[in-house]
């Protein structure tokens, strides 16, 4: 075990810091905690030259710490580092660290077969001269969905997860491809386009500016409040046109949002709120990202309640690889009790994927066989990682892990 000593005297040496995998941690680490630290007399030398220790080190608060984390808020998102695998070095809890990362990263694979055959689909009708075939692909919802990628890879990047933020990234540009698509058929106002093009320029640079440690604090700020009112305006308006012709069709929602989401800003920076409205309003970005997503399966299946014929242009193939691609996602966003990215993935995995796939069984658009090769398939994956995540952390129940995701860590 490596070791730095502090000389008490010319034969006795006492850890001042231990590294991992020691449970106990440097001196330096928490300062605020210790008033101070005294040496009393260590040893007493008798006849025979044999040492005999009396006393240790002590401080005045607690200089040994469990090797748990401390409490972790679960709605916040201002800890960018992963204190988890820090304090749990064994090998089995760096294998699961690995493993997990790597299945974030390759959920990558499902989501560029989603997006990759409206990108080709469209590239041939623009070859063709067919450009009324792109107005059928609504470029708000695209923006929306943009908008709701930006915000994540802004949320991890923070979070200096780098296997998600690659997922967003890889969300980011196949959107823009259809976007800048929708533009070329003039499905899309250039005016818009021009703004959108301008906004994932920008936020590109400035995420992974940030990620390198390149970019002013203060313009990192303005970012984060900028996709905060562009994310509160946005979902309580896409949540109202939803359910439009049975509602007023109208912007007051996304107006009434945004004057909420300045004015709580305003605040903010101005520190007019109490430390928790502050992080708060810090972590509203993230949420209403992740919220956006949650709401396109349940405006899927309102849309397949009030049109059932709807259901036969659903491709059972995309809805499978959504339930891929976020169930990848899920072992990673356990282990780093990240309630915010379980949650969307584990909505997106139950109602986008497995749900339409039940709507498009029930509607008899796919065998039984598929279907339940999927449901086995998803269940028996929700059921290792939850076993998996109990065995690295210790626990004798998975239900310790999923209460400690919703209520955080304890000391």
């Amino acid at each position: 075990m490596a070791g730095m000593f502090f000389p008490l005297s010319k034969d006795c040496k006492v850890p001042l810091y231990v590294s991992h995998p020691s449970s106990f941690c440097a001196l330096g680490s928490y300062p605020n905690q210790f008033d101070s630290i005294r040496f009393p007399r260590l040893y007493n030398k008798h006849a025979n030259n044999e040492v005999k220790l009396e006393r240790s080190l002590i401080p005045f608060k607690s200089i040994c710490h469990h090797n748990r984390p401390r409490p972790t808020p679960a709605f916040s998102s201002d800890n960018p580092h992963r204190d988890s695998a820090d304090l749990k070095p064994s090998d089995s809890f760096k294998q699961w660290d690995s493993l997990s990362a790597k299945f974030a990263g390759a959920s990558n694979v499902p989501f560029l077969l989603l997006q990759l055959p409206q990108i080709i689909l469209n590239a041939r009708n623009l070859m063709a001269g067919n450009s009324a075939a792109l107005f059928a692909v609504p470029w708000l919802g695209m923006f929306t969905g943009l908008l709701g990628n930006l915000s994540l890879l802004s949320y991890f990047i923070k979070k200096r997860e780098t296997e998600a933020a690659g997922v967003q990234t890889l969300g980011v540009l196949s959107i823009s491809v259809v976007i800048t698509q929708l533009a070329m058929a003039e499905a899309m106002p250039f005016p818009h386009f021009v703004v959108t093009a301008i906004v994932v320029a920008s936020g590109l640079v400035i995420n992974f500016m940030n990620y390198f440690n390149l970019l002013n604090p203060k313009i990192w700020r303005f970012w984060e409040d900028f996709i905060t009112v562009a994310g509160v305006s946005s979902l309580p308006q896409v949540m109202w046109s939803t359910f439009v012709p049975f509602v007023p069709n109208t912007i007051l929602p996304a107006v009434i949002s945004f004057l909420l989401a300045v004015t709580a800003v305003l605040m903010a920076r101005l520190g007019k709120l109490s430390e928790g409205g502050a992080k708060f309003v810090g972590s509203i970005s993230g949420w209403t990202a992740t919220l956006l997503f949650m709401w396109m399966p349940v405006s899927q299946m309102y849309t397949n309640i009030l049109n059932p014929d709807n259901v036969k242009g659903l491709s059972a193939v995309s809805m499978l690889l959504a339930m891929i691609g976020n169930g990848l996602m899920i072992p990673r966003a356990l282990f780093t009790r990240d309630l915010m990215w379980f949650t969307g993935s584990t909505w997106a995995c139950v109602f986008y994927g497995w749900g339409n796939l039940l709507c498009l069984y029930c509607f008899k658009s796919i065998t039984r066989e598929f279907f339940l090769v999927a449901t086995i398939g998803f269940i028996t994956w929700i059921v290792v990682t939850l076993w998996r995540d109990t065995v690295v952390y210790g626990f004798s129940s998975p239900l310790t892990s999923l209460k400690e995701l919703v209520f955080g860590r304890e000391l």
